[in-house]
Formats: structure tokens, sequence, C-alpha cells
């Protein structure tokens, strides 16, 4: 037995057969096993501890995936909803046509225009020069680079566009496109339609606005002056006939400038030293000069200050002694105009005479400056017009309380009264406010307010003066027109009383400002005409009267508003 035994385990060890008892040792290993020899048991079963971690592993994964599904079906089920629906439909703005703009005659000024080639409705203007600052432009809708409109509506960036964008506008509409997955459009609705702007009629005379920019933009090349402005207003209602801006910029360019070289003149123009954009009639402040020696003399009227047929000797110049024993204070007159009462004082634009009237001279009492400044309220300096018009400022009257402000040395001097007196020191006005002032010396009695919409109910303020008063005031600016500094006006058939004014600029006073102001027919005031040319060489003999004259010849020759 024994044998056989043996003979068995032999023929074990001698063929591949295995027995399970070979394979399947105990579980725990003998003593006589070295483990680190891989002897002893062929596998280990997991402790219970790492099972359970394991399991727990598993069971948070799951307790994610769960959460998560049950947010995005359950608790925001709505708005994933949603946003699907938005992937899949978008709503699109559908843009009103912008209201047209006419001049007072029906002339278009702005329209709408369709581009054949990229099917955008564009906006273009009159290609005539001179419209561009009032008229302004517009900014079109824009989008982000994944479609959505963050800019939705044609935007007014200036001028008239900016100033009436809520009645030219009108009113979006709202297209709902369907979309695949693909992209492809399925559907194409209009939700609602759009409404259209309003169209509106300017005051504006668009014969009068070419004309008045041509000859400004000839004096200006003739004489070298920087810049000018031109206004011509009714004296009755404040209606704006001509309101002119030179150097203008290109409000077609400005809307619709595609090319490189487009964009590069608008660049340009945005830095040019010649401020383009500055919209001079309504924003740019001018020193006044001599054309505010009517209103000076008003006020003297008024207060009784002094008769308007008393003489005063212009020398060319009026001395101050100095009491204290320095040297003299000097004040120049243009030039010596001998015995002047206060009609031709207006009509030659006597210096010496308003510095007497306005500061005071031996026994010839003067308005003062406290005097000055009221009655300078009076007639709307240092006040904003009112123009339906973004962008106005206001003027500048010296005052007391104005140079202890600006001025290290804030006392009040004589002579700064004496040069308020003839516009000069720190006297500004625009062109549209100095308009206005004359305008009430026309009408008489009201301060307008300045409008560029057609038949808009007339608005102003009125203002007492005495009639005695103001016709001498206007007898002087009408012998201004004919034999005096405004003489250049004169024409046949056409009656008008002027006044000009020249102001020295610049820190070395080495340009000058030239002004002319003009109100027609003299005989019933209906119109006023103003003027302004900007920076010239002081040695300059061509002015702002030039301009006038053409412009009056034009208004005579080819409108009504001279009869």
């Amino acid at each position: 037995m024994n044998l056989l035994r043996r003979t068995s385990k032999e023929n074990k060890r001698n063929s591949d057969f295995l027995d399970p008892e070979d394979i399947f040792l105990d579980a725990s290993n003998s003593p006589g096993f070295d483990e680190n020899k891989l002897e002893g048991t062929f596998e280990k079963p997991l402790a219970h501890s790492l099972s359970r971690v394991f399991l727990f592993l598993l069971i948070i994964i799951f307790s994610l995936f769960g959460s998560r599904l049950y947010m995005m079906q359950v608790v925001k089920g709505d708005s994933y909803k949603e946003r699907a629906n938005k992937n899949a439909i978008k709503k699109i703005p559908v843009f009103p046509l912008r209201g047209t703009i006419e001049d007072r005659n029906g002339e278009p000024l702005a329209w709408n225009l369709k581009n054949e080639v990229s099917g955008v409705l564009e906006r273009r203007y009159i290609k005539v020069p001179g419209f561009s600052n009032v008229l302004g432009y517009v900014s079109y809708p824009k989008k982000d680079q994944s479609g959505i409109f963050w800019q939705d509506a044609y935007l007014g960036k200036d001028g008239v566009e900016k100033q009436f964008q809520g009645l030219l506008q009108g009113q979006n509409g709202e297209q709902i496109i369907e979309v695949s997955a693909t992209r492809e459009i399925v559907s194409n609705n209009v939700l609602t339609t759009a409404t259209p702007g309003k169209n509106i009629k300017l005051s504006i005379d668009a014969k009068v606005q070419a004309k008045m920019y041509s000859e400004i933009e000839k004096l200006a090349k003739q004489a070298s002056f920087e810049s000018g402005a031109g206004v011509i207003i009714d004296a009755r209602n404040g209606e704006v006939i001509s309101l002119v801006n030179y150097p203008e910029y290109d409000n077609n360019l400005m809307t619709n400038a595609s090319s490189a070289e487009e964009k590069a003149t608008i660049s340009s123009d945005l830095v040019s030293t010649h401020n383009k954009f500055l919209n001079r009639p309504i924003s740019g402040l001018f020193i006044p000069g001599s054309t505010v020696k009517p209103f000076m003399a008003l006020a003297a009227l008024e207060e009784k200050v002094i008769s308007p047929y008393k003489n005063i000797f212009s020398s060319g110049q009026l001395v101050v002694k100095n009491k204290y024993g320095g040297p003299d204070s000097i004040f120049k007159d243009w030039k010596a105009h001998g015995y002047v009462d206060m009609r031709k004082a207006i009509s030659v634009s006597s210096d010496e005479y308003f510095y007497q009237v306005g500061g005071g001279f031996a026994d010839q009492p003067g308005l003062g400056i406290k005097r000055i400044y009221s009655y300078m309220d009076k007639f709307g300096f240092e006040d904003i017009t009112g123009i339906d018009l973004p962008g106005e400022v206001s003027g500048v009257v010296p005052s007391e309380e104005w140079k202890k402000r600006k001025f290290k040395d804030g006392d009040w001097k004589l002579g700064n009264t004496y040069h308020t007196s003839i516009g000069q020191f720190g006297f500004q006005t625009t062109p549209i406010e100095l308009a206005r002032s004359y305008a009430l010396i026309a009408n008489g009695h009201n301060l307008v307010t300045p409008t560029i919409l057609l038949d808009k109910k007339a608005s102003s303020t009125p203002v007492d003066f005495s009639d005695e008063n103001l016709r001498v005031v206007r007898e002087g600016m009408r012998l201004s027109a004919i034999e005096g500094t405004a003489h250049l006006l004169t024409m046949e058939n056409v009656s008008l009383a002027g006044k000009t004014g020249t102001a020295e600029v610049g820190t070395n006073k080495e340009k000058v400002n030239s002004l002319v102001a003009a109100y027609f027919p003299y005989e019933n005031p209906k119109y006023v005409i103003v003027i302004v040319m900007e920076k010239a060489a002081r040695g300059n003999t061509f002015g702002a009267t030039l301009a006038g004259k053409e412009m009056m010849t034009f208004l005579r020759d080819e409108t009504n508003y001279t009869k």
C-alpha cells in the first residue's frame, strides 16, 4: 500500500495534472514559508474596512450624478427648457424708417436710402456744404460677435439728429426666427411691426444756409481767418433761417464711412486744430467788441446817465491821471473822432465815448460795473438762449465776483469797467446769443427764444424799455450802416441798421476777430444777421462786413427776406 501511494505521488510529479489541493492552500501560512520569496498563500481576502470605503465612494458618485440630474430636470428644468428654446428661437429687432428732415421750403436735408449691396438702410444727407453741424449724424445699430444687438436703434449723435431723436427714431418692431440644430432658418415671422419715425421740417432755408457757408468760407480763405460762424434769425418769433459753422465735418462720412481712407479722414477731423465738431454759432465763445455798444447806450439812456444829445470830445485816447504820482493810465480809442453825441458815437464806434458812459470820467457819470452787469443780463447776455439744439453754452459778462474767481488780484479796477464797456476784458458771447440780443433791439420789447423747428410755438421774455430810448439806439445803428463803420452793408432797395466789432485776441493781441450785426428792413424789422470771423492777423483789412454785404445782396436778389 505504501508502494502504491509513492507510485501515485511520483506519477503526479511526472504528469501535467494539477491537484486542487496543490493550489488552494490554507489561508494561513505555515511557519516555514517565506512570504518575501512569494512562498505561502497566493491570494489574500480584502479587508472589510477597504470594502466599506469602496462602497462609500460608489454611493457618493451616484449621489452626485443623481442630484445633478435632479437639479437639471426638476429644479431647473424650466430654465434649461427656456434656454433650449432660445437657442432655437431668436428675437430680432425690426428697425423703423427714420423720419426725414426738410428745410422750411420742403428741400430734403436728410433721408433714408437702402444699400443695394448690403441691404442695410443708410442715412443720407444733403451734400451741399454748410449743413453738417446743424443736422448732425447717426450711429447705426450694433451687435456683438454672437449676433446680439447691444445698440438696437439708430442714434442721433449731434445737431438736429440728436435733439429730435425721439421724433425721428420711431418704434422698433420684433421679428421671431426659428432655427434648426444645424442653424438653418425653419420659420421667420414678424411679431410686431415697426412704427416709422416722424418727418420734420426745419426753419432753416437751405438756399440761404448754403450761401452763408460759401461766403464765410470764401472770406476765411481770402483773409486767413481760422474759422467763422453765421446766424440769421427772425426777430419776431425766433425762427432760425440760417445757422452756419465753418469749417465743418462731413456728416455723410461720419455716418457711412467704410473704407480705410474715409475712416482716416474722420480721425484727422477729430484731432484737427480747427475743431470742426464745435458748433460755433451756439457753442463758440467770442469777444464781442464794439457790437455791445448799442446795448451800453440803451442802458445809459434808461438810467439817465447821459442825454443822447450831449457831445463828448474824442481825442483818440482817454488819460486818467495817477493821483499817487505814478504813470497815468491811458485808454486808447481806435481813432480821434472829435465831438460825438450818442448817435454818432454808435455810428463811428467811439471807444472814448463809451469809456466815459460806462465807467465815468471827470464830470461825466458812468453806469458802473454793477448796472452794466444788470442790463447785460436783461439783454440776454451770460445766459443760454434755449435754442433747440444740443451743446449750447452761455456767454460771460465780467463782474466784480467774476474777477475774484478768475484772478489772484481780484480787486475790480476802473480800467476793467472801461474795457467791459467796449466789449473787451472778459466779455464773451455766442453768435446766437448776440443775434437774439439784436432781435430785442429790432422788435423792441421781446427777448425771443431761438428755434430750429418750423412752426414751433414762439416763446419769448418781455423786456420793458422806453420807445424813445430804443429809437435813439436804432437811429445810431442806421447811421452806422449809412456812413459809419457798417457802411459796406448799404445797398439800393435795402434799408438796414447795423454795427461792427473788432476784438483783439491772443496772448500778445496779435490776432483779431471781426464781427458784424444788423437787422432789416429798418422801418419794419423782421430779421437779424450776425457774422463772426475768428482770428486773422491784426493788420488784416478784410472784415466780416464783406461777407455781410454779399449775404445782403443775395437776400435782396434771390429771396423775399428784405421786403
